[in-house]
């Protein structure tokens, strides 16, 4: 037993016990360590927070941004069309200020014919079946048409 007791209170002995008890508080301050990093820190939730407050304070410029994108689009196109369209008046312009293309024209929509030439219109035999609520005026002369218009709205107002 004295060999034990010695043994003891040997440095050895007090060296070894005091690594053991160091051991011992490093591997349970570890424990710890691990368990309170699995939640969240504080600086973790300002970093959050500002990133959130970034996205918010970035959301309503970004959706401006992108709508003003898509209408500078819309106008672009209309400033397209509206060159084409340009394109097309100034063609049309210079094919009158030709001769034979107004003459042309004249020909077709005006039905003129020139001196010597004799004009036909061809009616479609579809629409001449069809019948006119007032046949009876078309014999009558113009005037008498328009006082009977007259004559019917001044009817219409009693």
């Amino acid at each position: 037993m004295a060999v034990k007791d010695r043994d003891r209170f040997s440095t050895a002995t007090r060296i070894r016990l005091i690594g053991e008890q160091t051991a011992a508080r490093v591997y349970r301050s570890q424990t710890k360590r691990q368990a309170r990093r699995s939640r969240l820190t504080g600086r973790a939730a300002l970093l959050a927070l500002v990133v959130c407050s970034l996205i918010v304070a970035l959301a309503y410029p970004m959706r401006q941004y992108v709508s003003q994108r898509a209408d500078i689009a819309d106008l672009q196109q209309e400033k397209d069309e509206a060159r084409q369209r340009v394109e097309q008046l100034r063609d049309t312009k210079a094919r009158w200020q030709d001769d034979a293309y107004a003459e042309q024209q004249v020909r077709a929509r005006l039905h003129y014919v020139m001196p010597g030439e004799t004009g036909y219109i061809v009616i479609d035999p579809g629409t001449a079946e069809q019948p006119r609520a007032d046949r009876g005026s078309a014999d009558r002369p113009w005037y008498a048409n328009v006082w009977d218009g007259v004559d019917k709205s001044d009817a219409a107002e009693r």
